[in-house]
């Protein structure tokens, strides 16, 4: 296992109880650089939706946690948020949760020369994903060629 892999797997065993004593979900958990800073990022939500209190409360206890365990080598900042509108669909209840709605999705490599797809989240299964058109057609994609799926928002 990374480097990254075993921080973030590290990091989501400590905050799983946090998450369980106020009743939260813990959607995702990234250890990743940017501009030269590492950062640490928890992604939590609830029904009804994250307030900043709530992210205020986890972000105490879970950086209480991580000075005490201090597994981390590298000096990075730790950030506690919601995890937007624009939430990524990876886990089995993200799917569940959104079939019906309409989705996008972004590929690694061009398919039919695009790499963009707009739809209707039809059907899913641990190898593929179904999304059914505008034009009314169904499109399966393979998930390992899916870089990016989430909830798609009109404006």
């Amino acid at each position: 296992m990374r480097k990254k892999e075993e921080y973030e797997h590290k990091a989501g065993k400590l905050l799983q109880p946090i998450m369980d004593e106020h009743g939260f979900e813990l959607v995702d958990i990234e250890y990743v650089k940017e501009g030269g800073t590492w950062y640490l990022r928890a992604y939590i939500d609830k029904e009804g939706g994250i307030t900043v209190d709530d992210c205020e409360v986890v972000s105490r206890a879970f950086g209480t946690k991580l000075d005490e365990e201090d597994f981390i080598e590298d000096s990075y900042i730790m950030e506690v948020s919601s995890p937007g509108l624009g939430r990524p669909l990876k886990k089995e209840k993200d799917f569940k949760r959104s079939m019906g709605k309409k989705v996008e999705i972004h590929t690694y490599h061009a398919i039919d020369r695009q790499k963009e797809f707009y739809g209707v989240l039809d059907a899913y299964d641990e190898n593929s994903v179904t999304i059914l058109m505008e034009d009314g057609k169904s499109k399966v994609f393979d998930r390992k060629d899916i870089a990016l799926i989430r909830l798609a928002f009109d404006f």
